[in-house]
């Protein structure tokens, strides 16, 4: 079995950081040292040079298109992407086509990463007003560790799998044995910004209204409603792309009377704000909507202050054809995996945020909430999924790094890149681009622990 040492490695996890060295023994982390260890035994030595060693990023909130929509993405294409951009391991959303709404349509999308991806994958189950009793005889068969969380809709987006209906949402909220994943936004509060707008625009709806459509207060609205079930019945929620300052004073608050409520925050909203559809049109079109400045600030604040526990970056391609149509006709959905933690390393040194911060809302948070077995962590036998990081790189990003063929970060200068790779102990990615060895690795699918 062959052993690699990393030495002269800025070190960083969620409490600490130190200069220091890593060993890996086959797949796995065989030890962590302040000072290059004695009686390890290397079959080669790599000195990072002070460059920063991290656990792999676990990407929770992606759409990889895969089935049903694989002209935009597949699983190969995205996951290459993924690991390019530092994140070793994925959990895919469920509404692609068909939908990811019961345990064979799992399966068969698991089996379609087992051939394609070249990350660690997982997936969410979606709910549906209908499949309620279905989920629940999955977990009382056991079958908790087969997917991550459990997906609702609480305002509609890509795919329509639209959850309205209160006797379902309540007894969603009532299942105990896996996170509850929202997207909230009050689907009433959209439509009669919708129809108000068409009365006065016709068919001819700017881009600069997406936010006042898709409007703050239809997010406040849906995310209230949510944290009111969870307070009741106790709820793991995880509320997902969190876009507004009012909702991050909800969320501080709910957590002091139910510690098992997290939120999630994109790259998305801690980039862009509305003073960016003028020039990006359709391209920053997604849902939630981006909003104000202000909004992106109290955003940082938030994960600055741990308020906001996971970065998911809402990777979500459309072909840029789709993206130049009007208003009512272009899709909703950003590409963006390959750029999380770049923008993640930039907004952090302009906000003074440590990178310890970082360590937990890139990897060690999202195994920590869905429960994900050995991996999130650098710790002596975990997986060795790591990432080391130039801080002194500068990431401009291309749309050629998608099926796609675009992004609206293309161009942008990021500070910070991803120099090194390593899945499951082999490495994947070297000087920033796939190493030879990347179709030889081998991806192993998540797996996951009831939460109770």
């Amino acid at each position: 079995m062959s052993r690699l040492l990393l030495k002269n490695a800025l070190i960083v996890t969620g409490t600490t950081s130190f200069n220091g060295c890593l060993g890996i023994e086959g797949e796995r982390i065989s030890g962590i040292w302040k000072k290059e260890p004695e009686g390890f035994e290397a079959s080669w030595a790599i000195d990072l040079g002070g460059k920063i060693l991290m656990a792999g990023g676990i990407d929770a909130h992606v759409h990889f298109r895969d089935p049903g929509l694989t002209w935009k993405a597949d699983i190969g294409s995205e996951s290459e992407s993924a690991l390019l951009g530092g994140i070793t391991s994925f959990i895919d959303m469920p509404n692609t086509k068909p939908p990811t709404i019961s345990i064979e349509a799992l399966e068969e999308k698991s089996m379609t990463a087992s051939l394609k991806s070249r990350a660690n994958y997982g997936f969410h189950l979606g709910a549906t007003n209908t499949n309620v009793s279905l989920i629940k005889e999955y977990l009382d068969a056991g079958m908790a560790g087969r997917f991550a969380g459990i997906k609702v809709f609480m305002g509609s987006s890509t795919g329509n799998m639209l959850v309205d209906n209160d006797k379902s949402l309540n007894e969603l909220f009532k299942i105990g044995k896996k996170p509850i994943l929202v997207h909230c936004e009050d689907e009433g509060i959209i439509r009669a910004n919708m129809e108000a707008a068409a009365k006065t625009y016709g068919d001819s709806i700017p881009f600069s209204m997406h936010p006042r459509i898709r409007s703050r207060e239809a997010c406040i609205k849906s995310t209230g409603k949510a944290i009111r079930m969870a307070m009741e019945y106790g709820t793991a929620l995880h509320l997902l792309h969190v876009s507004t300052k009012e909702e991050i004073e909800m969320i501080r608050e709910a957590k002091v009377r139910n510690p098992k409520i997290t939120a999630e925050t994109s790259p998305n909203y801690l980039w862009f704000c509305d003073k960016d559809y003028g020039r990006l049109q359709g391209k920053v079109k997604c849902n939630p909507a981006i909003k104000s400045d202000a909004d992106r600030q109290a955003l940082r604040q938030a994960l600055a202050e741990g308020v906001i526990d996971t970065i998911g970056s809402d990777h979500a391609p459309h072909l840029v054809t789709e993206k130049e149509e009007p208003y009512l006709k272009c899709p909703s959905g950003i590409p963006s995996v390959r750029e999380s933690l770049p923008v993640l390393l930039t907004v952090a040194r302009e906000c003074g945020i440590p990178l310890e911060r970082l360590a937990e809302v890139f990897s060690e948070n999202p195994a920590r909430i869905f429960g994900i077995k050995d991996r999130g962590f650098l710790k002596e036998g975990f997986f060795a999924d790591l990432v080391v990081i130039d801080p002194d790189g500068i990431t401009v990003p291309a749309g050629s790094g998608y099926k796609c063929g675009w992004t609206p970060y293309e161009g942008i200068a990021l500070k910070g890149s991803v120099d090194m790779v390593w899945i499951n102990g082999e490495l994947a990615v070297s000087a920033s681009k796939p190493s030879a060895a990347t179709g030889r690795c081998h991806p192993r699918p998540l797996l996951f622990q009831s939460i109770g």
